[in-house]
């Protein structure tokens, strides 16, 4: 039986169907994808503050078990794994490459961390992230 007009096969989807779906699906992805982008800097950027407390927490023991003096540098507090198992990672997203280095508090904006290991110094035991950028709220890194 064959009608003039009527439905030729079984069900499925005209191609218009198809490509408003393919549209829908670019838009949402479009919107979607920055966002996400965004989500694995804030995670980064916590991730490295996390890390900064772990470090100056390390540290207040350090110093404590010392008597009252600071290690030279961060490589001490990993003897042993009796503070830190290892030097965690300083993660500055967009600006430098993840790094566990540690460079003294004269060396600037290289990435890692900085350390002041100069008794004569007022600020003598400080960490801090060694990157001169903002994070996504606008805060110097070096504010932390």
């Amino acid at each position: 039986m064959n009608m003039k007009g009527g439905k030729r096969g079984g069900s499925g989807f005209t191609l218009i169907e198809l490509m408003i779906v393919v549209a829908i699906i670019g838009i949402l992805a479009a919107i979607a994808i920055p966002k996400f982008a965004s989500l694995i800097r804030k995670s980064s950027e916590g991730a490295c503050k996390g890390n900064l407390g772990a470090i100056r927490s390390a540290l207040s023991i350090y110093y404590g078990d010392m008597e009252g003096n600071y290690p030279s540098d961060l490589a001490a507090l990993t003897v042993n794994g009796k503070y830190l198992q290892a030097i965690p990672l300083a993660k500055t997203p967009n600006y430098h490459p993840d790094s566990a280095s540690v460079a003294d508090s004269t060396t600037t904006d290289v990435g890692g961390w900085s350390y002041n290991n100069q008794p004569a110094n007022p600020n003598f035991g400080t960490v801090l992230v060694n990157c001169t950028h903002t994070d996504t709220k606008g805060t110097v890194w070096t504010a932390y």
